[in-house]
């Protein structure tokens, strides 16, 4: 098969390679995807810079990325025969695995595996995996929404816009943010309840909506710029879900977030929990498929540009998404 892969971390023209490669086989409880786009999420593209926090190459070759949308050709012991031929997206293909989705063929286990709408197309079924579960693990992880506050912080971002979605869909109040006024508009597009500017506009709108008591979660992705405010508008006893920070060791506003016995969640997408994972997928597959999920897709790379599609998630010049097509 065709294929992407680096055999060491480094920067994206240095190490990535391309060239053909043995195709997997699934083994048990494994799906094997025949791969029409591969999703390229931040993540992705850390581990093979070997930001902080990565760890070392773990094989001697790495197939990167661990989104993707395709056609499941074969299945693995354990796994019904019913799965051939369903088109499907997935996730999880490179976490602590070593066939990623950069190439024709990856294989995956069945949790991590949905079955593709019709009305789907492949390129936004390789948008749903990371961005997806991390969003709904973000949203669910404390339990359910109905009835309560979420404010969603870069609510235009990958995770953010999937974030939002899916707290309307489990029935809460969406208060969204961005950074800049001029992105109020996409945002009130996405059918928020309440579009603001972070930072005081923020807070103030919170505690507006909820009568002074702050919101039930915050999804945050900027925890270190957004900690002290996270931690005034947040309703006592809520939880921050943080999947990101511009700053590896943040100061924490502990006294503020203790009198209100408020939950700090740190997600590290890797190591969801499978059923937590079993239960995202379902609910993704489900958004998606009457509308309520979609990702603007900035650009569509082939497979032997990979290194320019990297490139692309390093320096965006568009919002969106960057994909890899795979070659027929």
């Amino acid at each position: 098969m065709r294929a992407a892969w680096y055999e060491k971390m480094g920067p994206a023209t240095e190490v990535l390679r391309v060239g053909e490669l043995p195709t997997p086989d699934p083994g048990p409880g494994e799906l094997r995807i025949r791969l029409a786009f591969s999703g390229i999420n931040p993540g992705d593209v850390k581990k093979r810079q070997g930001w902080p926090g990565a760890a070392a190459p773990a094989y001697p070759r790495t197939v990167p990325h661990s989104d993707g949308a395709g056609v499941v050709d074969a299945v693995g012991e354990g796994v019904s025969a019913a799965w051939v031929g369903r088109r499907a997206w997935c996730s999880y293909a490179q976490s602590y695995r070593p066939y990623g989705t950069a190439a024709q063929y990856t294989v995956v286990p069945e949790g991590c595996v949905g079955a593709l709408p019709d009305q789907v197309t492949a390129e936004q079924g390789a948008c749903l995996g990371i961005p997806g579960i991390t969003a709904h693990r973000a949203v669910f992880a404390d339990g359910p929404v109905t009835g309560r506050t979420v404010v969603v912080a870069g609510a235009l971002g990958s995770v953010g816009r999937a974030a939002a979605a899916l707290a309307r869909r489990g029935g809460a109040r969406v208060i969204g943010t961005v950074t800049r006024p001029g992105q109020l508009a996409a945002l009130r597009a996405l059918g928020v309840d309440a579009a603001v500017c972070a930072g005081a506009e923020a807070l103030d709108a919170v505690l507006a909506l909820t009568g002074g008591r702050g919101a039930d979660r915050v999804v945050e992705v900027a925890f270190g710029a957004n900690a002290a405010c996270d931690a005034r508008l947040v309703a006592p006893g809520g939880t921050i879900a943080a999947y990101a920070t511009g700053e590896p060791a943040p100061a924490l506003p502990f006294w503020p977030l203790a009198f209100k016995n408020v939950t700090l969640r740190l997600l590290g997408y890797d190591d969801f929990p499978r059923e937590a994972v079993r239960l995202a997928v379902a609910d993704l597959t489900a958004a998606a498929a009457v509308a309520e999920l979609r990702w603007p897709v900035a650009a569509v790379y082939p497979l032997d540009a990979v290194a320019a599609a990297h490139e692309a998630v390093e320096r965006p010049k568009a919002p969106g998404r960057v994909l890899l097509a795979l070659p027929d």
